[in-house]
């Protein structure tokens, strides 16, 4: 059994490495403990993720219906043939993740199934299931069973996923409307999307970011470079956006440079040698 756990982990370890080289840098970052925890949590929401985003041509509603009682059956029996899922429930029942934040999670997938506007009660509710708590799995981990200090650190958790997946979304506006055919910003039409949007928009994430950084600094010593270095590089790319007009965003994709990433790494390694973060 144990060969077969730790080759569960190892795919949720390559599922992170193939789609996200940020992410792989800041968890190489954290403590070695919690290294197959968070590549766990990664690939899960990856693999949900890619349902409702790339399976264009099959039934997606039935693919994300399977996966989604396949997860809970992989919970509820502590094993599953899905080495994704299998990875996952290990983290669940060890780090007795809220079954609320799966849940959540897994309603904001369905809501990506359908063509629909966001209005800001629909937003909140998309962030809070796509990204708050992607970021309230990790810190249930990052904490391990301290719950006063998780109590703490939650809505600055909550902040940091939000942060990011605005990012995210300000930054694919235009393949998520052309390709999906989705605008998350309540009350922004992609047609007259213009620097007044866009500003309002960035109002808030700076607001995310700020608020996000006093719970980094926060974070136990094994989690918190990690942290921050993901942090650090979706402000980086955050800057980058802002300093280009709203018509330059629909024409182009914004990205950091690989160099650049690495670059951040030795900054931020720096600065928390150095007790600054």
């Amino acid at each position: 059994m144990t060969l077969f756990d730790h080759t569960t982990l190892e795919c949720s370890k390559l599922i992170t490495q193939r789609y996200s080289t940020s992410f792989t840098l800041g968890i190489k970052t954290l403590h070695p403990r919690f290294h197959d925890p968070i590549y766990a949590i990664y690939g899960f929401v990856r693999f949900a993720d890619e349902i409702v985003d790339t399976f264009h041509t099959h039934d997606r509603a039935s693919l994300l219906e399977r996966f989604k009682q396949e997860t809970y059956q992989a919970l509820e029996e502590k094993i599953s043939l899905n080495p994704v899922l299998h990875a996952f429930q290990m983290v669940v029942n060890q780090y007795h993740i809220d079954r609320e934040f799966i849940n959540a999670f897994l309603h904001s997938m369905e809501m990506d199934l359908f063509d629909q506007k966001y209005n800001c009660d629909l937003y909140e509710e998309y962030i809070y299931g796509s990204a708050e708590v992607v970021g309230l799995m990790c810190l249930r981990v990052f904490c391990e069973g301290d719950n006063p200090m998780f109590d703490r650190l939650k809505a600055a958790a909550c902040s940091l996923g939000a942060a990011f997946q605005k990012v995210n979304f300000l930054r694919d506006i235009r393949s998520d409307y052309q390709d999906r055919g989705r605008v998350y910003f309540p009350k922004v039409d992609f047609r007259s999307f213009c620097n007044k949007d866009k500003e309002e928009i960035e109002r808030d994430i700076q607001q995310d970011f700020d608020n996000a950084y006093a719970g980094i600094v926060a974070l136990p010593k094994g989690a918190k470079l990690g942290v921050y270095l993901a942090y650090i590089y979706y402000l980086k790319l955050f800057k980058k956006i802002k300093q280009l007009p709203a018509a330059q965003i629909l024409a182009e994709r914004v990205r950091v440079p690989d160099n650049t990433k690495l670059a951040l790494l030795l900054s931020s390694y720096i600065r928390y040698q150095f007790k600054t973060i």
